[in-house]
């Protein structure tokens, strides 16, 4: 079988295809034909040797999938035949792939590969952070930077379906408008406009929450912009620099600045997660959320398609067609 391979930390021209033995499903575990495969930031990172957690080089990287099971383990929990999505921390960048059976989730019938394989970890990321930090309520303003991304776009979609009003943060008219479409109530060019003011002047003072994956320049005018005793929720540093926040501003206006990071979240909050993961579910299979796909690449660019998201270029998700 043919897997994408990081052989030295590097860029995503770095990367090499190769043909490797196939996987032997474990106890527990699936082999999956992979059809899908969703591409994210942290991946980028991984392969740069930059992420939290280091992986040991060589691997394959690749963190979402959706495909097909062709074979079991003993003891896992589904069959051959069946279609399945799953986030892994890697190993999804192959034309087959092991996963742990109790990662993996069936596929609802009426669901492609493609949306499937773009369900997984943005989110799961938006949600945790919508539903078990934020605890954003009905008519709640939610602002959220780099809302045209992928975990930015999921956060626009989630925030939407729990009836909160959403203030899109993003840059250039393309990704506004595509929020719009999305059900934010509001947006604001960050790259053309005063963000703070903005912010300040369409939510009436009113935001109780910030979601930010983006860092940089854009992190403090939007913690400034929160009304009082709002919630910070700090995702990602797509930007590339990692914002210094002035503490006075949190003690002044008794905010609160929180972190969520999915891989410890399942471990921290394990009761949280469970719930969060079954109400995604049930939207996923009622169609009330569904991802949306804004570039496709194939199998043998999987290089572009990381660099496509390494250069925020990416309109929500980004797609690999593997088979």
């Amino acid at each position: 079988m043919r897997a994408v391979i990081c052989r030295t930390y590097g860029t995503p021209e770095d990367l090499v295809i190769e043909d490797v033995a196939k996987p032997v499903p474990g106890p527990g575990q699936l082999l999956v034909r992979v059809h899908a495969a969703a591409v994210n930031f942290p991946d980028v990172l991984l392969i740069a040797g930059k992420y939290q957690v280091k992986i040991p080089v060589p691997f394959t990287p690749g963190s979402e999938l959706a495909g097909e099971v062709v074979a079991v383990g003993a003891g896992a929990t589904f069959r051959p035949g069946q279609r399945v999505f799953a986030s892994t921390p890697t190993g999804a960048f192959a034309e087959l792939a092991l996963l742990d059976s109790r990662a993996a989730l069936a596929i609802p019938g009426d669901a492609d590969f493609t949306s499937a394989a773009a369900f997984g970890v943005t989110y799961r990321t938006a949600y945790h952070a919508l539903r078990s930090i934020a605890q954003v309520a009905e008519d709640d303003w939610v602002v959220i930077l780099g809302a045209a991304g992928g975990v930015g776009l999921a956060a626009v979609d989630l925030a939407v379906a729990m009836k909160a009003r959403v203030l899109a943060a993003a840059s250039g008219p393309d990704k506004l408008e595509l929020c719009r479409k999305r059900g934010a109530s509001a947006t604001v060019d960050y790259d053309r406009e005063d963000l703070k003011s903005r912010i300040r002047e369409l939510t009436q003072d009113g935001a109780r929450v910030v979601l930010d994956p983006v860092g940089g320049s854009y992190s403090e005018p939007a913690l400034r912009a929160l009304a009082r005793g709002g919630t910070f929720i700090t995702l990602g540093y797509a930007a590339g620099s990692i914002p210094a926040i002035p503490l006075n501003l949190v003690l002044l206006k008794g905010i609160s600045i929180r972190g969520m990071e999915i891989r410890t979240f399942v471990s921290d909050h394990p009761s949280e997660s469970e719930r969060d993961l079954r109400e995604l579910a049930q939207m996923f299979a009622a169609g009330t959320v569904r991802p949306y796909i804004g570039a496709r690449f194939p199998f043998t660019e999987t290089a572009a398609a990381l660099r496509h998201v390494a250069e925020r270029k990416a309109l929500g998700k980004v797609i690999i067609d593997v088979a």
